[in-house]
């Protein structure tokens, strides 16, 4: 079969392939045989597919540059990927995809951030709550490279709203019924809303954990996506 090469990341060695049955192939650099041409985004190339692989690769002579519109998407690809961490593209915008390196150097600088903001009264407060937008967009672009929604995101957020409405009604709960114990300062009384209270930062805590390891630990959805291409090149 023939096809197109579409991107291909030297550093890592796999692009992906344009096939004329209009699939996609991924493919490695120890598939593309010997003696051919450069390896480069618009080659023209014939190949054997094997599943949504590209095997025995042989670059066609005279292959044309690639068009502007392929030139430009390979850029992109080899900015994201191999051209090193984009600080704008990964924190100020919801479009496309983030791989994993990318969102953790992203969440270190934000963690870092905020804890020297916690020292700083009042404007760290107001820098504090403007860091919330760079934390979404680093995780709804995580869960696109994923191939999930971005919705995902507010899981726990959701799980925060639910730890502090536990918290809220086990100390309504403890004063309501047993108002006396705590007129009288009684120390069992409160180390039994302390109990309570536990669940709701656990649920906070324990959810929040989850999901940062899910979204950090996953590999990225192989191919391209709805929201854009692999940007590992694979």
């Amino acid at each position: 079969m023939r096809g197109e090469i579409l991107s291909y990341d030297d550093v890592s060695g796999t692009g992906l392939i344009s096939g004329d049955d209009s699939i996609r192939y991924g493919f490695g650099r120890s598939a593309v045989q010997a003696g051919g041409g450069v390896i480069a985004p618009g080659a023209r190339v014939d190949f054997v597919p094997e599943g949504l692989e590209a095997t025995q690769i042989m670059i066609l002579a005279g292959s044309p540059a690639a068009a502007f519109g392929q030139a430009a998407q390979a850029a992109y690809t080899v900015r994201d990927t191999g051209g090193g961490y984009d600080f704008q593209s990964a924190m100020l915008s919801f479009n496309g995809r983030l791989r994993r390196q990318h969102f953790w150097i992203s969440w270190l600088i934000l963690l870092g951030v905020s804890i020297v903001l916690g020292w700083i009264p009042i404007i760290g407060t107001v820098i504090s709550i403007a860091l919330i937008w760079p934390n979404l967009a680093i995780t709804v672009k995580r869960l696109h490279d994923m191939g999930k929604s971005g919705w995902f995101a507010v899981i726990p957020w959701a799980a925060t709203v639910v730890g502090f409405f536990m918290i809220i009604a086990s100390v309504g709960t403890a004063i309501f019924t047993n108002p006396q114990a705590f007129q009288n300062e009684d120390p069992s009384a409160a180390l039994a809303m302390f109990g309570s209270m536990m669940g709701g930062f656990a649920v906070m805590g324990l959810v929040g954990l989850a999901f940062l390891l899910w979204i950090g630990i996953t590999d990225s959805q192989r191919g391209d996506n709805r929201f854009g291409p692999n940007p590992k090149g694979e």
